[in-house]
């Protein structure tokens, strides 16, 4: 990675910065870099803009404790911007949002003031957040104790494993059954079960669409062979 910023292009020597949640593609927040920030963000792995209310460098979370966790850095072709792939610990707005963007919630255009109105996680990446929720759920009980998934963790794997086979089969039932009515539910309590015994088994949603994108890899590229003459 180019790790030189043009800090010289920008009047104020401060670069902008778009926060891109690195697990599921939401886009987080917008802050800028100057020289020492940037260099403290890759020497720390933790988000540090230059903060231009208070005149002085900031870590994201240095008060709240929702800290960005840097997964990668990408500067654009000009040297002038750049993304940052994160793992937030927790909400990135003050507002307690999970974006500092709100969604656009009328046809006249204006925006919604509700603090809960966050700009959504694209669908595919709604997977990873709630793999991130099931993963919370496993490692801090205390929080939702009687919450189904802590109640799941509490009866172990053999029962996570059976919920698994149940949904399993009644989701074939209803594919086989044609009820086109009742097998996305019977897919997503699948799904959500299969995360769970996932996390219980300590592999975790990532590590499965590793699997999934290698595979792909192998198979495009056997495709990309030429045909024999």
């Amino acid at each position: 990675m180019n790790t030189e910023l043009d800090f010289d292009k920008m009047p104020d020597q401060l670069i902008p910065a778009i926060v891109q949640d690195a697990a599921t593609g939401q886009v987080l927040m917008l802050g800028y870099f100057n020289a020492e920030a940037w260099q403290r963000t890759q020497a720390e792995g933790r988000v540090t803009f230059f903060s231009r209310s208070k005149q002085r460098l900031w870590t994201k979370g240095e008060t709240s404790g929702n800290f960005l966790q840097v997964v990668s850095l990408h500067i654009d072709c000009d040297r002038d911007t750049v993304l940052v792939m994160a793992r937030p610990d927790g909400p990135t707005c003050h507002r307690g949002t999970t974006s500092c963007f709100e969604a656009q919630s009328t046809a006249t255009g204006e925006v919604g003031a509700s603090t809960d109105a966050a700009l959504p996680t694209p669908p595919v990446g709604f997977l990873a957040e709630l793999d991130r929720l099931i993963e919370r759920r496993q490692q801090l009980p205390q929080e939702e104790p009687g919450s189904y998934t802590v109640r799941l963790f509490e009866k172990g794997l053999a029962r996570i494993a059976q919920k698994v086979g149940e949904e399993a089969v009644e989701t074939v039932i209803d594919a086989m059954a044609g009820n086109r009515v009742g097998l996305p539910g019977e897919a997503a309590d699948l799904l959500f079960h299969l995360l769970v015994l996932l996390r219980a088994s300590g592999s975790s949603l990532d590590e499965m669409l590793g699997v999934l994108r290698q595979r792909h890899q192998t198979i495009a590229a056997g495709q990309r062979r030429p045909l024999p003459e």
